[in-house]
Order: C-alpha cells, then structure tokens, then sequence
C-alpha cells in the first residue's frame, strides 16, 4: 500500500496518539489479505475503546482501508457502512 495517504490534510487535525494508531493500522492493512480487512475496520473501536473516532475519521480508516479495492468492493463498502448506520439508528430508538 502506498503512503499517499499520509499526504492528507485530514490527519493534520488528528491527536498524536490516533495519527499513531492510523501508521499502525495501515501497516496490518499492508499485511492482510483482502478477506481480513473488513474485520479489521470492524476491530477499530473494539480494541480501543478509549479513542473514539469521528464520522471524518472513520472515514480516513476507510479510505487507507480500500485504497487498493476495485470500484465493486468499495460500492459494496459503501453499503455495508449504510447499512450499519441503519441498524445502529434502529436500536438507539
């Protein structure tokens, strides 16, 4: 995976402790085959409980996530997270 993403502005807004789970998390994403990266976006907020990630953020998770993905496995994303946000809505009712 290519550091390009380093380049975005977005992580000028980031603590240092979240830029440095960001080098971490896409050195797994480097490392994992394309069938463990959805699990791994899923383990974000589970391994750290204490380090809450903005919508903007989570968006930058994704981004680094599916930089190598084809337009069909970021659609497919795309929905997935649509349709978590759905059902989270459905529960917090």
């Amino acid at each position: 995976m290519p550091n390009d993403w380093k380049q975005d502005p977005r992580l000028l807004r980031l603590s240092k402790e979240k830029l440095a789970y960001l080098e971490s998390f896409s050195e797994k994403v480097k490392h994992s085959p394309k069938s463990e990266l959805l699990p791994l976006l899923l383990q974000v907020s589970r391994q750290n409980p204490q380090m809450n990630f903005s919508d903007e953020e989570t968006e930058l998770l994704t981004d680094i996530l599916t930089a190598h993905f084809s337009p069909k496995e970021k659609q497919q994303l795309t929905l997935l997270r649509q349709l978590s946000c759905k059902l989270s809505q459905k529960g917090l009712s």
